[in-house]
């Protein structure tokens, strides 16, 4: 308990799943939250030390809405957790401009215009953490996903070089990346019962993954005790990747 006492996050994509997990987590451990989701997204929490903010990260001012909202409820800010993601399937022979790009501002161009207008606050923490959610995706793929492929792999990319960037000012930057995770964005996949057995079987811990589980390493990738991990992927996947 207390590992994130007194400290101040903003996790977006909080409105479920792991983002959800997360921000409930942070905040048991003591730190205080502004779970960021999309307008009419189910923002409540039972505990008062998470705030809330209903807003599109894509859009043109969401980085200074988001950040500012922050340092305005807490006074500082110590974690970026950029968690918010979506997906689709579409082969590339059919994929349309605009099919490519809306994955891409969420997924990948969101995520690095939230953190560049985070960084000037997190710099002044003693323990600034960037920490962003990718994919296994992001080191593989499969049919249809050439988008959300792209966009983890970049998140990987983008992690390395503000771990390089920023390890000068004492903060952090590290990527998780969940593999098979029973999510509000995978619920209409694993509806199907064949397809949770499926994926349970070439995880060899033979289970799906749940969204405590991710927010499990957010919260060792927020804390004290990952002050000398950066510039890391790390799997959250059951062992996922060594079937793959």
């Amino acid at each position: 308990m207390d590992r994130l006492k007194d400290r101040a996050a903003i996790v977006t994509g909080a409105a479920s799943g792991i983002g959800r997990a997360s921000a409930e987590l942070f905040a048991a451990e003591g730190a205080r939250v502004l779970a960021v989701d999309r307008p009419g997204a189910s923002l409540e929490f039972d505990d008062k030390s998470i705030e809330t903010l209903e807003c599109d990260i894509g859009g043109k001012d969401a980085p200074g809405a988001i950040v500012g909202r922050a340092l305005e409820a807490f006074g500082r800010l110590d974690i970026l957790y950029n968690n918010a993601g979506i997906a689709a399937s579409v082969h590339v022979a059919e994929m349309t401009d605009e099919q490519w790009d809306r994955i891409q501002d969420i997924d990948l161009r969101a995520v690095f215009r939230v953190t560049r207008e985070a960084i000037p606050a997190l710099v002044k923490s003693p323990a600034g953490r960037i920490i962003s959610t990718a994919s296994v995706a992001a080191l593989t793929t499969d049919w249809g996903l050439a988008s959300y492929c792209a966009a983890k792999a970049g998140i990987l990319g983008l992690t390395r070089t503000l771990a390089l960037e920023l390890g000068k000012e004492g903060v952090t930057a590290n990527a998780i990346m969940p593999g098979a995770i029973q999510t509000g964005m995978t619920a209409a996949g694993f509806a199907n019962p064949k397809a949770v057995e499926v994926w349970a079987k070439k995880s060899v811990l033979r289970r799906l993954g749940q969204p405590i589980d991710v927010a499990r390493v957010a919260l060792f990738l927020a804390s004290d005790d990952a002050g000398f991990v950066t510039g890391q992927a790390i799997a959250a996947d059951g062992g996922l990747m060594l079937r793959m």
